[in-house]
């Protein structure tokens, strides 16, 4: 079955700089693909090859068997920093309706399809509020509801909970993981957050850098829904942490370039 994202020999260099070399991967649909490793190791930048925002310097990287070379409607990304992610002159429905406008969605339908996402991400009663008058963790809900508002197959996420406190991440870690669920889409998430990549994710790809590279993809074999509390005791996620936290505290070693 052709995979849904596929890496293949992908690369990128700014200059004389190798960011990122040799990937070979494959995403099936419906899955949900974690990133980490040290900074400066290529997470955002092989983000921004699936959102078509940058190509390779050499390889190919493909949705659906097509070589991806620009932005795409089925592909939808939401940014760590959703205070400016978000348009201030616009209200909570304005800036789900700025979706709908791009897509060309009729007039007459947006109020319906609105209203559905503003319930689907607990935002009932805030529709008309202005990005300043939410919490962190509400303007975040915004953002992922403005991307579900281009029907992505795909959700791309830069460290998107890095900037919120523990209990509004996890908040929204369970959110993401129900809409993930109910609406089968592919995810590709960059985090630093190791226990989030494992609550998260199907698998987990650790990156090494100086040329950024995959150096070890992580299988979590844990059942969903997952659970804050029961899901971290469980053996599988602690050995996976150990696993992780080696991994990582041996690429920290590397040289920076």
């Amino acid at each position: 079955m052709t995979p849904l994202i596929s890496f293949r020999d992908a690369g990128v260099a700014f200059g004389s700089k190798q960011v990122l070399e040799g990937l070979n991967l494959d995403i099936a649909e419906g899955e949900f693909v974690c990133v980490v490793g040290a900074s400066g190791c290529g997470k955002t930048t092989m983000l921004r090859l699936i959102a078509g925002l940058h190509p390779p310097s050499e390889g190919v990287v493909s949705y659906a068997g097509q070589a991806i070379a620009r932005p795409r409607p089925e592909i939808a990304i939401v940014f760590q920093d959703y205070g400016k992610a978000l348009l201030p002159w616009r209200t909570v429905s304005g800036n789900i309706e700025l979706a709908l406008e791009a897509a060309g969605t009729p007039r007459a339908e947006r109020g319906a399809i609105i209203a559905n996402l503003i319930a689907l991400m607990g935002l009932e009663g805030d529709g008309g509020k202005f990005p300043s008058e939410l919490s962190g963790g509400m303007q975040q809900r915004v953002q992922i509801a403005r991307s579900l508002a281009q029907r992505p197959q795909v959700l791309l996420m830069d460290e998107p909970f890095g900037a919120l406190d523990a209990m509004t991440r996890q908040g929204l870690q369970d959110e993401l993981q129900r809409l993930m669920m109910q609406q089968r889409m592919t995810v590709f998430f960059v985090t630093h957050d190791l226990e989030e990549a494992i609550y998260l994710g199907d698998r987990v790809i650790g990156l090494r850098r100086n040329p950024g590279r995959i150096g070890k993809v992580f299988d979590v074999r844990i059942g969903r829904p997952r659970d804050q509390v029961a899901t971290p005791e469980d053996p599988e996620f602690l050995r996976i942490r150990r696993e992780l936290y080696d991994f990582i505290r041996d690429t920290e070693r590397e040289p920076a370039s």
